[in-house]
């Protein structure tokens, strides 16, 4: 008995302290009764006590399955493809090649088409915008990637850019989140 009220002073000072043990001393009493735990114990740290109106505002809310297998509304390719040669002319037109800035760029620009997808407001789709900027110093270069997806409702969009000094390859890929 007075080994339980040591255990449960010594979880009410830790609890004070900000560290609790995962298990309650009871927990703790029957776990070293059966000899399943020896020396491990896990801890939970927070920086103040837990209320009861702190409880109400992680209440997760539940939403039931729509059931829905298929977009209701498919990827507008052909809109995607217009807006990657928009950007991808408004920033790259006059642009000379150089690495440090075309590497900003490329992030730049992959984050404006992203944006400019979003507010088309396709709903359910997963989005994978990826921007290439290189030099153009009459090589060739070849980019692949795979993907595993539904060719019914998943698809991609891609443009390729050139000037004098450089060439862009912009891809967007939307894949149905089902």
């Amino acid at each position: 008995m007075m080994a339980n009220i040591a255990k449960d002073g010594k979880a009410h000072s830790l609890k004070k302290e900000g560290n609790v043990s995962s298990l309650s001393s009871h927990e703790f009493q029957r776990k070293e009764h059966h000899g399943r735990l020896k020396d491990c114990v896990s801890s939970v740290s927070y920086v103040d006590e837990p209320s009861q109106h702190d409880a109400a505002s992680h209440l997760t809310v539940q939403m039931e399955n729509t059931y829905q297998l298929g977009p209701t509304k498919h990827f507008p390719v052909a809109i995607v493809n217009q807006i990657l040669k928009d950007v991808l002319t408004n920033y790259l037109e006059e642009q000379q090649y150089d690495p440090e800035l075309c590497r900003q760029m490329a992030k730049t620009i992959s984050e404006v088409i992203k944006a400019q997808v979003k507010d088309l407001e396709i709903p359910r789709y997963k989005l994978i915008v990826v921007v290439h900027i290189g030099p153009r110093r009459g090589q060739s270069i070849l980019i692949g990637s795979r993907c595993l997806w539904n060719p019914e409702s998943d698809t991609f969009a891609s443009y390729v850019f050139r000037n004098s000094s450089l060439f862009a390859l912009a891809n967007v890929y939307a894949v149905y989140f089902e």
